[in-house]
């Protein structure tokens, strides 16, 4: 079986509706968009998976080329679980943020928006090295 162009369109569209998404300022939208690209992903893993085969079980009347590869259905599966709690960690942050600010959308800080601008120069920090503060003294080793 070849590669439908279906498949690939669908997962075309997906990914695009993530990045969408993602670049959006709710965090709604963001989470939204995550799960998107999370399966997109699973289906581009699917799609670059090869032809379809028999199941990866032992069996003496089949040639070897005939079995499915089992490798993309095992990423699907993690891609699953590790999307699965990035989306519960992402829910979380935005059920605090909005008990918090009751607020989806994020806010520019005045500061970035100056540094940002270029209005405001951060001063660089200067670090005097301290002989007190290391283990191993300069002196010591000589």
């Amino acid at each position: 079986m070849t590669v439908s162009l279906v498949l690939v369109v669908i997962m075309a569209a997906l990914i695009a509706c993530g990045v969408y998404l993602l670049l959006e300022r709710s965090l709604t939208r963001v989470v939204l968009g995550f799960l998107l690209m999370g399966n997109g992903v699973n289906l581009l893993i699917l799609i670059m998976g090869g032809r379809s085969g028999f199941a990866p079980i032992y069996d003496d009347d089949l040639d070897p080329a005939q079995y499915n590869d089992p490798l993309p259905q095992a990423l699907i599966l993690t891609a699953i679980v590790i999307t699965f709690a990035v989306s519960a960690f992402l829910l979380a942050l935005i059920y605090r943020s909005w008990r918090l600010a009751n607020a989806d959308d994020l806010t520019d800080d005045a500061d970035d928006v100056a540094l940002r601008q270029g209005t405001v120069a951060m001063p660089a920090e200067e670090v005097a090295l301290d002989a007190n503060d290391t283990d191993f003294p300069a002196e010591a080793s000589r």
